[in-house]
């Protein structure tokens, strides 16, 4: 069986160490996972032309709102926040020939990976959230805000129209949605930070952040670890959360969609220390 987490870049994914260390601590040694450079436009072509032997895809940027059209059916959440991470293959029915794949399901890890992450940090049920960036990630994070019962979620971005194409997400989760312009990220007044920006967009305001006492800054961002605005946080006092949290998060949900197993992981975490320190 295989599987393979796609997007572009896509060289930096970690997804494969993971992933391929949990199939050989779950005894799968048939099992297989590979990083593929897919842009948007090629996402359609590429899963169409999958075979059986496909057990599902990790997908990352820029991949997560596009992973929805391509798919048979949508979860819930994923269709809730309109972003996937992960498409999974789900068996043929039993009116179909032997050798038919089955159809594609859509699912969000990302949002339950992020409410593993910050309720092991300690973040408590009715936080103050303020969310950096408005794209596939900023959408899960709306939705793991509403799974921690947030008072309300400020989202700051560089693009005010990406601010209101959010505001139909916040809706249907029951999030009370506050939208700022970029520019006050000077000051991070909230009780959680998550940042859901592209790499370096955010580092400029490492230097300019005025940080709440006791805030947990959770930055999205695995590559280059640790950012800018991640030492910022730590040398305010900050706790800081690491994409690598996520990255071991999600993998873990998605390991157990592909398999049907449990994850290992203690192994997939081992895995993915020693790589970071090779």
């Amino acid at each position: 069986m295989r599987a393979a987490v796609l997007g572009k870049p896509i060289g930096h994914s970690l997804s494969p160490v993971i992933h391929n260390a949990g199939y050989a601590a779950a005894g799968l040694p048939g099992w297989s996972y590979t990083a593929i450079e897919c842009a948007e436009a090629e996402l359609p072509g590429l899963v169409a032309g999958l075979g059986p032997e496909w057990a599902g895809l990790s997908l990352t940027m820029p991949l997560k709102e596009a992973a929805l059209a391509v798919a048979g059916e949508v979860s819930p959440v994923a269709a809730a926040i309109g972003a996937a991470n992960t498409l999974v293959r789900r068996p043929p029915p039993a009116s179909a020939a032997s050798s038919a794949p089955g159809a594609w399901y859509a699912e969000n890890t990302d949002v339950a990976g992020m409410v593993e992450v910050l309720t092991a940090a300690g973040v408590p049920a009715g936080a103050d959230v303020t969310v950096l960036g408005a794209g596939g990630t900023a959408r899960a994070a709306l939705a793991a805000a509403a799974r921690l019962a947030a008072a309300g979620v400020t989202v700051l971005a560089r693009r005010p129209a990406a601010i209101n194409e959010l505001r139909p997400v916040a809706d249907a989760l029951g999030v009370a949605l506050t939208g700022a312009d970029w520019t006050d990220a000077v000051r991070l007044d909230a009780d959680v930070v998550i940042a859901c920006v592209p790499k370096g967009v955010a580092d400029p305001l490492a230097g300019a952040v005025r940080w709440r006492p006791g805030c947990v800054f959770f930055d999205a961002l695995y590559d280059p670890w640790p950012t800018p605005l991640a030492v910022a946080a730590e040398a305010a006092g900050c706790p800081v959360l690491s994409g690598l949290d996520l990255l071991l998060a999600q993998a873990a949900g998605q390991f157990e969609l592909f398999t049907r197993r449990t994850a290992p992981r203690t192994a997939m975490a081992a895995a993915l220390v020693a790589a970071r320190r090779a």
